[in-house]
Formats: C-alpha cells, structure tokens, sequence
C-alpha cells in the first residue's frame, strides 16, 4: 500500500490501522527524549520542595511522575498523525512493524 491510498482510507474511515502501544511509547519517549527532560523536572520538583516551595515542588514532582504515562496514553495517535503526515516515517513504521495495516 503505498502513502495516498493510506492517507485516503484513513481519511475516508475505510483503513484501520493497528498500532502496538508499547512500541509506539517508546518510540515517542525516545524521540522526545523523554529521560532528558524528566529527571531535571523532578531535580527541580525536590529542590524546590526543600527550599520551602512545597506544593510548587510538589507540583512539578508529580508532572515528572505522570509524564511518561501521558506520553505513552497518546503516543499511538501521535503515530498515525505523523504516518499521515509524512511518507518517510508511514514507510518507516511499516518497516519496523509499529505500523500494521488491515
């Protein structure tokens, strides 16, 4: 199947592609470089806590918690748009089997 007829029958509601949700979070947790990101949110989240900002720290500590389980809930849909959007990744996903077409 090439990309238009992709883009056509996603768009038409005739195409149901299946995507494997643990592949795709870590796909889109390495390609946001997700660890990079949360460990300084969560080093801030502490040091704030202990400087006497503690819902503040608090706060930013629970972002860094809950931020991989946020990617992860919508890393499939960031796949199928980035399928959608770009024939070079729709080609790629195939390839690596993120990516299952019905």
């Amino acid at each position: 199947m090439t990309h238009a007829e992709f883009v056509a029958g996603c768009r038409a509601g005739t195409l149901a592609p299946r995507i494997d949700p643990a592949l795709a979070a870590r796909y889109i947790s390495a390609r946001l470089m997700l660890p990079l990101v949360r460990l300084p949110v969560l080093g801030i989240g502490v040091a704030m806590a202990l400087l006497g900002w503690i819902f503040s720290g608090l706060a930013l500590i629970a972002i860094g918690a809950l931020l991989p389980k946020l990617v992860a809930r919508s890393a499939p849909q960031f796949v199928i748009d980035e399928a959608l959007a770009s024939e070079a990744r729709f080609e790629e996903f195939l390839a690596s089997g993120l990516l299952q077409l019905e």
